[in-house]
């Protein structure tokens, strides 16, 4: 493997977590849902390699009910086991309206960083 090729391991590895209460709340946007279900949306989101630990996932859905973000209640229509299915409160919305903000100015920064270093590869050549 050549040295472009190599990816350091330790790259945001500490904060891929960080991201993912925002993407329970943009999941529950559209509408409500049960835990499976988030856990296969927030994966097409990207912020973690590979599956989305489902205790991650509950621990969070609880935080963010605790803190009002979100609420659930048990769904025990049709055949199956009951399943909690979350909902998004008003709460909710604005806290991710704050995180897109905030996504939104990490990614001027970041593409303002990637046009530097363009640049300065651009005055080597």
């Amino acid at each position: 493997m050549s040295r472009k090729e190599k990816t350091p391991g330790h790259l945001g590895s500490k904060k891929t977590e960080r991201y993912i209460q925002a993407s329970i709340l943009l999941s529950l946007l559209s509408r409500p849902s049960y835990g499976y279900e988030l856990i296969q949306e927030i994966s097409r989101f990207g912020f973690m390699e590979g599956q989305v630990p489902p205790g991650m996932i509950y621990r969070h859905l609880r935080e963010l009910e605790e803190n009002g973000l979100l609420f659930s209640e048990w769904e025990t229509d049709g055949a199956g086991p009951a399943k909690r299915i979350y909902q998004l409160t008003a709460e909710g919305m604005e806290v991710l309206g704050f995180w897109i903000e905030y996504m939104k100015k990490q990614a001027e920064k970041l593409l303002q960083f990637v046009d530097m270093y363009q640049d300065g590869i651009k005055e080597k050549e």
